[in-house]
């Protein structure tokens, strides 16, 4: 029985909580055993606010641990893996110290702050011998897999064109500060352009346009475009300035050669040129659930995690930091081939 601990009791923290708690009911080999939080004892009692709904308002912790103090919860526990739901400026030292001391560690997305914290992760996960996992849901939702896996076995032929986005409302706290979020491109928009570089591999250069409304948050509003030799048209937008009741939207457009596929958030329509279109049949269970057990699962039976490799979930992150260059330069196109990149490390 895997023993975990989560740290961080937001609203990622939360949806964390959720998955553990259903991989327990589902008789799972795991157990999350203790929670940190330095507000716990506060978080505890109160909802915390998120783009998609967890499962409860206020959550009964009677059950577990609980710690304000990471270094407690590690003198007092005996763990095999922590997940880390803290703020992204925290990310890269939380989860080398936690890799060093021999802890396995799922990390939420984005992977860090800047790209260079990423590889140091990737480094001292390879050099632990630990397994580490950023929490890149979107390749493991079901409407996304089944993308990749068009792409991947051509039933459609090739792609021509492809159209990524997601929005809602404004955030709160830190996520508003880009010196510790990155603003709406690192926070949501990564989201895309990590299922854009897992579908289709790095773009040679990107194009970005942004816009800031709230301030000190950096770009709220993003638009871009992603440049493959082969002549794909690829973009992605997102936006974390809709209020009112829009709530929150995500999904996909992508066309190929002999048909298109189309995923509104809740459904996937296929549209097969000559033949009738159909409703693709998809897992239940969202990316959030499947993640953690794909992350279990590689420590229980001692396999690599590739869907996830540290090195492309660090790549994608210097991708996001391309965008931001451009947009800072009014979409300027960004090669990602300079000599301060990193080549993709697959092992």
């Amino acid at each position: 029985m895997l023993k975990v601990g989560l740290v961080g009791f937001g609203f990622m923290g939360r949806m964390n909580f959720d998955q553990y708690v259903r991989l327990g009911e589902d008789g799972y080999g795991v157990t999350l055993t203790a929670i940190c939080d330095p507000q716990i004892e506060k978080l505890k009692l109160v909802k915390s606010g998120g783009n998609m709904n967890t499962d409860q308002e206020i959550y009964d912790l009677s059950a577990y641990n609980l710690y304000e103090d990471l270094e407690d919860m590690l003198a007092n526990e005996e763990l095999d893996a922590v997940s880390l739901a803290v703020p992204t400026f925290l990310h890269a030292e939380m989860a080398c110290s936690l890799l060093e001391r021999g802890y396995h560690v799922f990390c939420e997305k984005p992977m860090a702050r800047h790209s260079h914290e990423a590889w140091k992760m990737a480094e001292t996960a390879r050099s632990s011998g630990k397994k580490l996992m950023i929490g890149h849901c979107l390749r493991f939702w079901p409407a996304y897999e089944y993308l990749k896996r068009l792409v991947e076995d051509g039933e459609f032929g090739q792609v021509t064109e492809g159209c990524f986005y997601r929005g809602s409302g404004a955030p709160k706290g830190w996520l508003v500060n880009d010196e510790l979020s990155g603003g709406c491109m690192l926070d949501m928009h990564i989201h895309d352009t990590d299922m854009i570089h897992y579908l289709f591999g790095k773009p040679d250069k990107v194009s970005a346009l942004g816009r800031n409304v709230l301030p000190g948050s950096g770009y709220d509003i993003v638009s871009s475009h992603y440049y493959y030799k082969d002549g794909k048209v690829i973009n992605a937008q997102a936006d974390w300035t809709l209020e009112g009741d829009f709530g929150f939207s995500m999904g996909f457009r992508v066309n190929f050669e002999q048909g298109n596929v189309v995923f509104d958030g809740n459904v996937l329509k296929v549209n097969p040129v000559g033949q009738p279109g159909y409703t693709a049949s998809l897992s239940p269970h969202t990316g959030y659930y499947r993640e953690l057990v794909y992350f279990l699962d590689a420590i229980l039976q001692d396999n690599p995690v590739t869907v996830c490799l540290p090195g492309s979930t660090a790549q994608s992150l210097e991708i996001i930091e391309a965008e931001m260059e451009s947009a800072g330069r009014q979409g300027a196109w960004v090669s990602l081939y300079g000599a301060d990149m990193k080549k993709y490390n697959s092992e």
